[in-house]
């Protein structure tokens, strides 16, 4: 019985590791329903944020970094209203 389980844990994670290798990494992309980049970016204006150093669709949520206040600032911004729903600052380096 050991020696069946064994086997079939083999077969398995054989199957598992197959199917990840084959399946290509890709980064998320904005949905049908998200607010465009410009718009985005119009948000990050209204809101006082100035220069955007990065934006990307990831994990739901637009992910920015920008600039505020001599600071580089993370902003993550619902993709649907544009509301901010979580930020991070740090000083910059630049």
């Amino acid at each position: 019985m050991n020696t069946l389980k064994t086997v079939l844990a083999a077969a398995l994670a054989a199957t598992l590791n197959a199917g990840l290798a084959a399946a290509p990494a890709r980064a998320d992309a904005p949905g049908k329903d998200w607010m465009p980049i410009d718009q985005v970016l119009t948000k990050l204006s209204e809101a006082g944020y100035g220069s955007v150093r990065s934006i990307e669709a990831d994990d739901g949520v637009w992910k920015t970094k920008v600039s505020r206040d001599g600071r580089t600032i993370k902003v993550q911004l619902d993709p649907r209203t544009g509301a901010i729903v979580e930020k991070a600052g740090k000083p910059s380096d630049d």
